[in-house]
């Protein structure tokens, strides 16, 4: 029988953390509670950084320190192994966004390729991990989604996306690390999606080594999913999803409200709930056919999977099922899983400060946005910080 109260034991939630990374945890999360202060704070930081003015040091202090694992992978070591000793295992992400020039993106092509190959002797590194603009040009993949006309150099483009990803898959495939395909955009999505069944057709043959993204907060997605299920059983290859609630929920109301069509995005915060969880029974119940990454910060969503694994006489450790939360969000559920036998990864983000700032501006934002979560962190963190005083 599944407890409930689970995720309610802060010893174990917290134990990697030093008193002052505590206090400090505390701090940021009661900044991030206050909505003026992180739209003040996130503009006032991107000024200073366009200045040029000395403040890495301060964000490398405070917010960077929590949410990324550090400046290059070499700084994430550390908190690999620390996670390690806790049965965490480490998704370490190169979180540079919004290049869009040929040689970023093969710069990022041999950054992610490296860390594959790296991955591959370090059992804490189950996943490699890439988002799709971070290998060619976002408008590229819009044009695609939207089924306009490349030009002959837009085509070369594209073409060389498809290498990169050809050249990124094969080295996960023989290195035999999973690799997770974030989600982006709605408008350009479908061009990712069809570019990653693509891959999951050629390389998850024997296994599941592709996996692509599912953003739940996306009223479609459970069509998607039963409509590729049908797809990938008549062609024979397996499936890997990771399953979110989705981070561009603002821009997706806007875009739908200037351009006039109808929000992709489900009505309320109960039919996203709703979706999630029915996307990941779905999930659970397919699993000869389906491999599942669940990452969520939702405490009865990820009561929920564990039911179902129970239910269908799962293994805890079964390796088709990982539990996934961000560095420095949620420990209370990562750390409180992996003691009770769930494979469990933390998402590590890094790089530099400055390229990482997008990344954090974003995880501010929607810490604020989403009701409970910062109120949540909060209580468990004074709770810890009461409990470590007795």
């Amino acid at each position: 029988m599944v407890s409930k109260s689970l995720f309610d034991n802060t010893e174990t939630a917290f134990a990697l953390k030093s008193d002052s990374e505590l206090e400090r945890a505390y701090f940021l999360f009661k900044m991030i509670a206050n909505e003026p202060l992180v739209r003040i704070g996130t503009a006032a930081t991107k000024l200073a950084l366009n200045m040029h003015l000395p403040v890495e040091g301060l964000i490398r202090s405070t917010v960077f320190d929590h949410f990324c694992g550090g400046v290059n992978e070499k700084d994430c070591m550390s908190t690999v192994d620390s996670l390690e000793t806790a049965g965490v295992s480490s998704v370490l992400d190169y979180s540079v966004e919004g290049k869009e020039e040929e040689k970023q993106f093969d710069a990022t092509l041999e950054k992610i390729i490296e860390l594959t190959r790296f991955a591959k002797n370090k059992s804490a590194m189950p996943f490699s991990v890439f988002k799709p603009t971070g290998l060619g040009r976002f408008k590229i993949w819009q044009k695609v989604t939207e089924g306009d006309t490349l030009s002959e150099t837009e085509l070369g483009e594209w073409e060389r996306i498809k290498q990169r990803y050809h050249a990124v898959c094969k080295v996960a495939q023989e290195c035999d690390i999973a690799l997770l395909i974030d989600a982006e955009e709605s408008w350009m999505q479908g061009a990712a999606d069809a570019l990653c069944e693509e891959m999951m057709e050629t390389y998850n043959k024997e296994k599941p080594i592709v996996f692509n993204t599912l953003q739940c907060y996306r009223w479609d997605r459970l069509e998607y999913l039963k409509e590729i299920h049908k797809h990938a059983k008549a062609k024979g290859f397996l499936l890997g999803f990771k399953v979110v609630r989705g981070a561009y929920m603002e821009k997706e109301h806007d875009r739908a409200e200037e351009k006039g069509y109808a929000t992709p995005i489900c009505a309320s915060k109960s039919a996203t709930d709703e979706n999630f969880n029915t996307v990941t029974d779905y999930i659970l119940n397919h699993l000869g056919e389906i491999s599942l990454f669940l990452g969520t910060h939702n405490e009865v969503s990820s009561y929920l999977a564990m039911e179902t694994m129970e239910t269908n006489n799962l293994s805890k450790s079964d390796g088709r099922i990982w539990f996934g939360q961000l560095y420095g969000m949620s420990d209370h559920i990562s750390f409180n899983l992996a003691k009770e036998g769930y494979n469990v990864a933390k998402y590590i983000p890094f790089g530099p400060v400055k390229d990482v700032m997008p990344y954090l501006i974003r995880r501010a934002e929607e810490n604020t946005s989403v009701a409970g979560q910062t109120s949540r962190e909060l209580t468990l963190l004074k709770r810890e910080k009461e409990r470590r005083k007795l």
